[in-house]
């Protein structure tokens, strides 16, 4: 972690001494490449967006801001319904802007077409969190029993391009009953992504 910090901290005091015109023209010239560069580190498409933090838990009335990357699918079947079976991975993080519980996550996404526009997903993996594992919590704190947790997640998507989506989406984590507590956190949000 200490590595990372200061690695960033080198990368923002580098790009800082730039000037904004060299800044400018540096984005210019890096946009082409952002494609090929993202399918050289097998990636398919990255979104982000905003969550309504569980509106029923002890933590309500507050946001997360949300970030993900999904991998281009590990194989593809030429058979175009054994196709649709194949997932992509996805990594991800809700960091929550009122210190409430915050997480990183992984796992598959299934995506099916409903139509050449529209699109549904299904997600399922691991969630790995910052949250109160205790039997009890404090107030304004949910009990989620231990870390870490089982994520499931639903979207319902429109594809406005060819690169560009929307998506409403539905997440739940919980321990299924397999620590102490199990009160679980229910998220509501809108994304937008960006395909490779």
């Amino acid at each position: 972690m200490r590595i990372a910090t200061l690695c960033l901290l080198s990368l923002f005091c580098l790009l800082s001494g730039l000037t904004m015109e060299t800044q400018a023209a540096d984005a210019v010239a890096l946009a082409p490449a952002l494609p090929s560069l993202a399918r050289d580190l097998w990636i398919s498409e990255i979104r982000g967006g905003a969550y309504l933090h569980d509106p029923t838990s002890p933590e309500s009335g507050s946001v997360n801001l949300n970030l993900e990357v999904l991998s281009v699918k590990p194989f593809l079947p030429a058979d175009p319904v054994l196709a649709l079976l194949v997932p992509r991975f996805h990594l991800g993080g809700s960091l929550n802007t009122a210190g409430k519980t915050s997480h990183v996550y992984g796992g598959l996404t299934w995506t099916f077409d409903i139509t050449p526009k529209l699109f549904v997903e299904g997600a399922f993996g691991l969630a790995f969190h910052n949250g109160d594992t205790g039997r009890t919590a404090p107030v304004g704190h949910a009990a989620l029993g231990c870390t870490p947790l089982l994520r499931e997640a639903g979207s319902i998507g429109y594809r406005l391009d060819a690169n560009w989506t929307v998506m409403a989406t539905v997440e739940h984590m919980s321990n299924a009953g397999l620590c102490n507590a199990n009160r679980g956190l229910t998220n509501y949000g809108l994304k937008l992504g960006y395909i490779f």
